[in-house]
């Protein structure tokens, strides 16, 4: 369907206007004059038409936000690019990236939400509806600064994305015509960065008041990006001194202006980003975080476990509220939203295709319960990984042993538990050189139920898929859980970081406690550098899986630290103690079997950090429709 000039709904109240209109000339075609045949097409319509009504002015604007797609549900989540996951499956252009082979002419895997493309696709809707609104002929004024606050917002936010990616990029303000020139020189990062800043401002003054429905942009919104934006722009990364001095690819650089800041005051941009946060923070309320002594271990899980769903599961003991959390959201209200995140990450044994499954660096970092760091050469620890740990940990990972659903029908006799079987198990027998007959588990590559599917690493994903037994996981059961674009606990953490920048140690460890205490984690006493450390620990378990990850070892200037460390497994065994007999079907059981774990590499992706990889290349097409474009840094 098309609406004239280049205004694409995908999915909209004018859709069904459309549909409505078409169907009602059908049946009333026998009484219609030759006038109907000079109509405008009834597959288009007109400018005029669109912005003199107020329902298709505002389908125009929700097509904008069409260009969010998914969020971070696609079946190649971002996480893959980060040490928090390991893509299973190769031939995705993931390992273009995560091996450094990344190049204008050869791009690697990208979101929906960050395509170089795509974004400025979305931009020039939100400017088409930006240029029109304000001369628009409906009646409804409250209507109609909705609407452009709406815009204003999902520029920005377009606009933030490029940022984050690309650093400073082309501001185009303005849909351009057919046969205008197109070429225009990036601006600066700072130049950027503050025409983000007053398209948020002017979103927050046109929504002021207004009210939205879930996954709808707001005044509350419109403040969390700003915050969001005002940490990035405070953090070292685009600090061109420090960038320069910890990257030697930018040394040379001579256009550093265009990926950070060249003069102010730092100081200055992390007093302005704590101030925007605690600005949401006193405006709303996150879920859970009045506490002042931690909960329970189970309800710690449960905690983090009802925010993960964000009211999207109706599974025994999550609770609704946890949809508090949410200040900007993926909607769930539309069939183009739907998702089969469980079915694209969960296990094989369960016939779903263990799309992003987490890696041992990411497992590792979850602490014991009393808050000291897991350890592999601590004997006990290696003993029993999975017992004692943050809780958290349960609610984001699945390992062998830990309980999960029912299985599909056609599974269920080889596992009436629903329990994870990533381990190699002892059967009982020997072959005919005397050596232990082992059983692959039903969620390793080697599973009896499919042996194509299943996690390299030994884990899987639990954070995001729905924990209801009544939610299959596979193409006829779509995911109803909303992706997080922003929310609460993210702004907590962006006030405690800028906090500690500007030397406020209490204040920032008061709040990091709350969150751990959310979790059922012991309170942290730590100082300085210390604190610095457990803070960006906090952050990666809080916000795993979240798309943060990525940016933040950016923005840290830590990422060579994490992005070039060798992937990492478990291997597992199960061997049947002295006197003890195997039984079928298997099933966990540590009064049967004695347990070995064994942290072991993941030969799938040669994993590399270079310089260059601060930021990603402008695609070669794009510097070669515009002449004025300059390439990023070491590409």
């Amino acid at each position: 369907m098309h609406i004239q000039p280049t205004m694409s709904i995908l999915y909209t109240t004018g859709y069904r206007l459309l549909t409505v209109v078409a169907a009602s000339c059908v049946l009333l075609f026998s009484a219609c004059n030759d006038d109907f045949l000079n109509t405008e097409p009834l597959n288009s319509i007109s400018s005029q038409a669109t912005w003199g009504d107020g329902p298709l002015s505002e389908a125009f604007v929700f097509n904008v936000y069409a260009f969010l797609g998914r969020g971070g549900f696609d079946e190649q989540m971002l996480a893959s690019l980060t040490d928090e996951a390991l893509f299973t499956h190769p031939g995705r252009r993931i390992d273009i990236f995560n091996e450094g082979n990344e190049a204008p002419d050869n791009i690697a895997w990208t979101n929906y939400t960050y395509n170089y493309g795509n974004m400025y696709s979305a931009i020039r809707q939100a400017n088409i509806a930006l240029q029109e609104l304000p001369t628009s002929t409906f009646q409804d004024d409250n209507l109609r600064d909705r609407l452009m606050g709406e815009a204003h917002f999902l520029r920005a936010y377009y606009y933030h994305q490029l940022a984050r990616f690309y650093g400073g990029v082309p501001i185009i303000r303005e849909p351009y015509g057919l046969n205008e020139d197109y070429s225009i020189a990036r601006s600066s990062w700072e130049e950027t960065v503050n025409f983000i800043l007053e398209d948020l401002d002017q979103a927050m003054t046109l929504l002021e008041g207004k009210a939205t429905a879930r996954g709808r942009a707001s005044t509350l919104s419109a403040m969390a990006l700003k915050a969001r934006v005002l940490l990035y722009a405070a953090s070292d990364q685009y600090n061109a001194e420090k960038l320069r001095a910890a990257a030697p690819a930018m040394a040379n650089y001579s256009d550093i202006g265009l990926v950070a800041y060249t003069s102010g005051d730092q100081q200055a941009r992390w007093r302005a980003a704590r101030d925007a946060a605690l600005a949401v923070m006193d405006a709303t309320n996150g879920y859970k975080l009045d506490l002042t002594a931690p909960v329970s271990p189970e309800e710690g899980t449960l905690n983090t476990v009802s925010i993960a769903m964000g009211g999207g599961s109706a599974a025994p003991g999550v609770d609704a509220l946890g949809a508090s959390e949410l200040i900007f959201e993926r909607s769930v209200a539309s069939t183009y939203n739907e998702t089969l995140f469980g079915m694209f990450n969960g296990p094989n044994g369960y016939h779903n295709w263990a799309g992003n499954t987490p890696i041992g660096a990411l497992v590792d970092d979850f602490e014991m319960m009393d808050g000291t760091p897991f350890d592999w050469d601590d004997e006990e620890q290696a003993t029993n990984p999975y017992e004692n740990r943050d809780p958290r940990f349960y609610a984001n990972i699945l390992y062998d042993g830990a309980e999960w659903k029912p299985r599909p029908a056609d599974v269920a006799g080889r596992d009436p538990y629903g329990e994870i079987q990533t381990g190699a198990y002892d059967s009982g027998n020997q072959n005919d050189a005397g050596e232990t007959i082992y059983i692959a588990g039903l969620d390793t590559r080697e599973s009896s139920v499919e042996d194509w599917n299943g996690s390299r690493t030994h884990y899987y994903t639990r954070k995001f898929a729905n924990p209801d037994p009544a939610i299959l996981d596979n193409l006829s059961s779509f995911n109803t859980v909303p992706w997080p674009f922003i929310r609460y606990t993210e702004m907590v953490l962006n006030y405690i970081e800028a906090s500690m920048e500007l030397g406020e140690e209490d204040e920032a460890r008061a709040w990091l406690n709350r969150i751990r205490y959310r979790a059922g984690m012991p309170e942290i006493t730590e100082t300085g550098d210390d604190l610095m450390d457990r803070y960006r620990n906090e952050r990666r378990l809080e916000l795993a899986f979240e798309e943060h990850r990525y940016h933040d070892v950016r923005r840290w200037l830590i990422a060579e630290e994490t992005q070039g460390r060798p992937l990492r497994g478990v291997d597992v065994t199960a061997d049947l103690l002295p006197g003890k007999t195997a039984h079928e079907p298997y099933y966990y059981d540590p009064e049967t079997y004695e347990y070995t774990y064994r942290p072991v590499n993941v030969p799938e992706e040669n994993r590399m950090w270079n310089d260059k990889m601060f930021y990603r290349p402008i695609p070669r097409g794009e510097i070669n429709r515009n002449e004025l474009l300059i390439q990023n840094p070491g590409y």
